[in-house]
């Protein structure tokens, strides 16, 4: 009995030093983000207002956000750059706090709202899709998890999301 208790305690102390050795990044694979069926992303024109005198644009992208780990996290960070059409990209970083549970995955929009004084050329590209409807966008973002006892690990900056915006008035 203590043979076989001896040699289950060695077998676990293996199993941790070669994954501690592996590093967090191989042990923890980042969330996996898609876009929605049936739920497209869009951008809606905004009138000039107070805070947007030239008018601006609010963005919606649905995803999917998988867990592909067999432990429970937390998303804690999602920040990076939004392009859309032709314009140069927009910097965003959305809330997050998002449990996510092992092996499963939850519909979450992402929302971001923009002055086209800020960003002219959104404007125009904006203007100029009204005709087809719709512009490409792509986010690429860095991904921050809590794993608990195993730590914060990031992920990327990557290509998470992209596909076509529909242009709304």
């Amino acid at each position: 009995m203590r043979r076989r208790y001896a040699a289950l305690t060695l077998l676990v102390t293996l199993a941790l030093v070669s994954c501690a050795s592996l590093g967090l990044e191989n042990v923890i694979q980042p969330p996996r983000f898609v876009e929605v069926d049936g739920r497209s992303a869009q951008l809606r024109l905004l009138l000039p207002s107070g805070d947007r005198p030239a008018g601006g644009a609010a963005v919606r992208l649905w995803t999917r956000v998988t867990n592909p780990n067999a432990l429970s996290l937390t998303l804690t960070q999602l920040t990076g750059d939004l392009f859309i059409g032709e314009a140069e990209a927009v910097q965003v970083e959305f809330p997050m706090g998002l449990p996510l549970l092992a092996e499963q995955d939850t519909i979450i929009p992402l929302d971001v709202s923009l002055g086209f004084d800020d960003i002219p050329r959104l404007g125009e590209a904006a203007l100029a899709a009204l005709g087809s409807g719709t512009l490409d966008y792509r986010l690429e973002a860095l991904i921050g998890v809590d794993a608990g006892m195993l730590g914060q690990p990031t992920f990327g900056p990557s290509t998470i999301l992209q596909g076509a915006l529909r242009v709304i008035r």
